[in-house]
């Protein structure tokens, strides 16, 4: 049977609610208004600062004891003391981020390979399904059984036919094979980390701006309810919770992002119109007017003490002293140590 072909009809338990569809909607208006996405993309530091923090958070959800600056370290190839487990999971998850662009969200195979860059090194395992049962624990306490062994193939089978042919928007679907990989949990380590991983890919094949997008920072700084959310689910028999949760952090993530952007070109904003009153008044003469008074009082004043006591940008002057000097209204004498000179003939006396 080959790992991409089985085609069995598979609807996970799931209902669509109003809380759903708005937060579809808000999320499209954010990604619709957001051109951060641009800079993010041009800007190799900021792309490498946001996928340092997806994978930071996604390992501490895991109890990574690694802090984001050691984390910053490792990826950056500095030498350091830790858990060596701990620094390899950071090596590992580095590398399948990386290599997501080019991974299939509906292949199998990629899911393996993807598990397998994230757990190599760390468990016996790697790049293949679970041989035995396991179980979720908090402490002593089983939290959540996974499904049996022998089932996992199928069922991860089936629900990659169901995300390739569903229609329901992406979004969603993003959301719902995330509990469902959580709930079959089909490896014996590396779930929480390979689910998260393939969540942000089906995202980014929505948008692009997922690429760079840090939502599993706000799921760890929700980590408790993340969690017990997911019980919940697992109790009502249905992902529908947890996909209006996973929804919101997306939406939350989305709209820090965008006040952000909006705070950033208002201050652009800001400083263009101040450029455009002081470009209207070099035009309209009132700044030349008073660069004249202040030669006057004081010849051998510099462009910069004047740029002060107006309260305009130095470069504002210097176009000023332009049009003057263009003009014939002004002229230097004695170099940068020298004195400014009116000529009056032209009626300034």
């Amino acid at each position: 049977m080959s790992l991409d072909t089985m085609n069995e009809t598979y609807q996970p338990p799931f209902h669509m609610t109003e809380e759903i569809t708005n937060l579809i909607v808000e999320i499209g208006q954010y990604v619709g208004s957001i051109t951060t996405y641009e800079l993010m993309h041009r800007n190799p530091v900021l792309r490498r600062e946001n996928r340092i923090k997806s994978i930071y958070s996604s390992l501490a959800i895991e109890q990574n004891t690694l802090s984001l600056d050691q984390v910053s370290d490792v990826i950056n190839g500095k030498r350091m003391l830790g858990p060596p487990e701990d620094i390899r999971e950071v090596k590992n998850a580095y590398e399948a981020y990386e290599r997501t662009s080019k991974l299939d969200p509906y292949s199998v195979k990629d899911l393996l390979y993807a598990h397998k860059l994230m757990t190599e090194g760390l468990v016996k395992e790697a790049e293949r399904f679970r041989s035995g049962n396991v179980g979720v624990y908090a402490g002593e306490r089983l939290i959540h059984a996974g499904t049996r062994a022998r089932y996992v193939l199928e069922l991860i089978l089936q629900l990659m036919t169901w995300l390739k042919e569903s229609k329901y928007h992406p979004l969603v679907k993003s959301c719902i094979f995330h509990y469902e990989f959580e709930f079959i949990h089909p490896f014996a380590d590396g779930n929480g980390r390979t689910g998260r991983l393939w969540q942000s890919l089906i995202l980014r094949k929505w948008s692009e701006l997922f690429a760079w997008l840090p939502v599993e920072t706000l799921v760890h700084e929700n980590q408790e309810e993340y969690y017990c959310v997911l019980q919940r689910a697992d109790k009502a028999g249905t992902s529908t919770e947890f996909a209006e949760f996973m929804l919101g952090m997306i939406r939350n993530a989305l709209k820090e992002l965008h006040d952000n952007q909006n705070h950033g070109a208002n201050e652009v904003s800001a400083e263009a119109n101040e450029a455009n009153r002081e470009a209207n008044e070099v035009e309209s003469g009132t700044i030349e007017d008073q660069i004249l008074r202040f030669i006057r009082a004081n010849p051998k004043i510099s462009q910069t003490r004047i740029a002060e006591e107006i309260g305009v940008s130095r470069s504002t002057i210097q176009r000023a002293f332009a049009k003057l000097m263009e003009r014939g209204k002004v002229r230097r004498s004695g170099g940068t140590r020298g004195s400014w000179i009116i000529q009056e003939k032209h009626g300034y006396g």
